[in-house]
C-alpha cells in the first residue's frame, strides 16, 4: 500500500510539474487588458498557489491549482479575450 501511494504521489508531482512548466511558457504571451485583467490575475494567482502547495508537499492542492489556471487560460482563449 505504501508503494502504491508513493507511485501516485510521484505521478501527481510529475503531472503538476509538467503543466506548471507549460503554463509558465504560455504566460509571457498573455497580455493584460482592461477587459481581461481580473482573469489574468486569477491565472497568475493559481500558478502562485500551485508553486506554494507543491513546495509544502500538498500535491493534490498543487495539481488542483494548476488545473484551475489552465481552465481560466483556455476559457479566455475561447472567449477571444487573449491571443
Amino acid at each position: 500500500m505504501v508503494s502504491a501511494r508513493k507511485n501516485t504521489d510521484s505521478e501527481l508531482k510529475a503531472e503538476t510539474e509538467k503543466w506548471l512548466s507549460r503554463i509558465e511558457e504560455e504566460m509571457p504571451r498573455v497580455h493584460e487588458t482592461a477587459k481581461n485583467r481580473d482573469f489574468v490575475r486569477n491565472i497568475k494567482a493559481y500558478i502562485s498557489d500551485c508553486r506554494h502547495f507543491a513546495k509544502e508537499g500538498k500535491l493534490v492542492l498543487a495539481f488542483e491549482a494548476i488545473v484551475w489556471a489552465w481552465a481560466w487560460l483556455q476559457i479566455l482563449q475561447e472567449l477571444k479575450m487573449i491571443d
